[in-house]
Formats: structure tokens, C-alpha cells, sequence
């Protein structure tokens, strides 16, 4: 899937247009930092229009913060701006900031799993945007692998793996004036996430069923086969 990333920087966005181009989904902005002032002042507008034009959303929250505890105020801001929309893209925190690759693997570790564990405990699906290069220097193994990454990485194929890259700083499409940031999704996020029931869906129950059909003819038993295996269910078949 070709996803687009944008915030208040983009202006108006023809919708229409962003569809006809083959776009699946987009990444919305929905703030930045640790006050609820600091919202994107798009991001209800461009929350509705994306949904009304059919692509698949997610959000995004960029982050200053220095400190675990300050990620878990921007994940409670963030908690607020979003409350009450449904997303079937991941929500992302976007940590890249050259005051935080400052703090060293241990610190930015730390700011992470603070952000992205309020987000999950929430009932949000949560991912980590940042560099190539940030993954590498500035977080550990286990909390890198442990949240779904999107990965910026112009030219190139990331070392690290990842769910998302973003490729390009730099698309067009037709009917808007503006750049668009370019990602590809490899993940079937809109699948996992409503049938787990996050980012504001209810969980979707599945049922099985097992049934057994005696003392029928053979001609019989193969239409029941046919009948079954149509509607996808594993059918036994057994001479008595």
C-alpha cells in the first residue's frame, strides 16, 4: 500500500485527487509536544476528509521529550486529540529530534516504550517513526522490536526491518500544490487492527462449527461436500 504522511504544513488537500492517485492511506498529524494547545490545527479537517474519501488513517504525534515521564504527558495529549475517531492505520510516535539522539540509546529507549506502552495500555495499536540511523544508535533491540517501526530511508533500503518505509520527501499528485512524504506499507495494519478491536474498533468475535451428517447416499454427501467447502469450512468426508 502507498501511504502519505501530512500535517498543517500541507494546506488544503484535494481528497479527491489523493484517491485517484492510488493512494491507500494516510498518517495524520495530530500534534506535537506535551501541551493540548499544541494540536495540529488540520488534523480534525483532514481526520474527516480522509475518512469520508475512503482511505485507511492513522495518526502521528511528534515528540520533544527528554524524559519518560514527559512521553507519558505527550501520550495523554495525544490520547486527548484523538479521542473518540477510529483509526485503521497504526498511531505512531515520532521521535527524531536532535536533542533527544543527544540523550544515547538507554534515555531515548526509555522515552519510548514510555510513549508507545501508555498508547498500547489505551487500546491503541502503536508504532515507532523515526531514521534508519535512529534505530540503530538510539534505541535497544528489545524496545525497537517490540512496537511495529516505520522507517525514514531515502534511496536506499533500511538496515532495519520495518513495516513501513518512507521513501521520498518529495511526490506529487495531481490537483495539489503541495510535496508529499512517500511511504509503502508491507503490513495488513486495517485487518489486524479491527479484528483486534483497537484504535477505537470493537473486537470482532469469530465462531467455528462442527457438525456430523449420518446415513446419507453418496450422491448426497458430495453435494454437502461442495455446498460446504463453497463457504470455506474443512469438510471430512468418510464411508461408514
Amino acid at each position: 500500500m502507498k501511504i502519505i504522511d501530512i500535517s498543517q504544513h500541507n494546506g488544503t488537500i484535494d481528497w479527491k485527487a489523493v484517491n485517484a492517485a492510488g493512494i491507500s492511506g494516510v498518517i495524520i498529524r495530530a500534534g506535537y509536544g506535551r501541551y493540548i494547545s499544541q494540536n495540529d490545527s488540520l488534523f480534525e479537517n483532514n481526520y474527516k476528509c480522509a475518512s469520508e474519501a475512503g482511505l485507511h488513517v492513522g495518526a502521528y504525534w511528534y515528540s520533544y521529550a527528554k524524559s519518560p515521564s514527559e512521553a507519558r504527558l505527550e501520550a495523554s495529549v495525544f490520547l486527548e486529540v484523538i479521542k473518540g475517531k477510529k483509526f485503521d492505520m497504526p498511531v505512531y510516535f515520532d521521535i527524531e529530534e536532535p536533542s533527544q539522539v543527544k540523550l544515547g540509546k538507554a534515555i531515548c529507549s526509555e522515552i519510548t516504550d514510555a510513549f508507545c506502552s501508555a498508547m498500547e495500555k489505551a487500546g491503541y495499536f502503536c508504532g515507532i517513526y523515526s531514521f534508519d540511523s535512529f534505530f540503530t544508535s538510539n534505541l535497544t533491540e528489545d524496545i525497537s522490536g517490540k512496537y511495529s517501526r516505520w522507517i525514514a530511508r531515502i534511496g536506499a533500503k533500511p538496515v532495519n526491518p520495518c513495516d513501513m518505509r518512507q521513501y521520498s520527501w518529495t511526490e506529487k499528485i495531481p490537483g495539489n500544490k503541495c510535496s508529499f512524504d512517500m511511504s509503502e506499507c508491507c503490513k495488513n495494519f486495517p485487518e489486524i487492527i479491527r479484528k483486534a478491536g483497537l484504535n477505537g474498533y470493537k473486537k470482532t468475535d469469530t465462531y467455528s462449527i462442527k457438525a456430523e451428517i449420518n446415513n446419507i447416499g453418496a450422491s448426497k454427501a458430495d453435494e454437502i461436500k461442495s455446498a460446504c467447502l463453497e463457504l470455506g469450512m474443512t469438510v471430512k468426508q468418510e464411508k461408514e
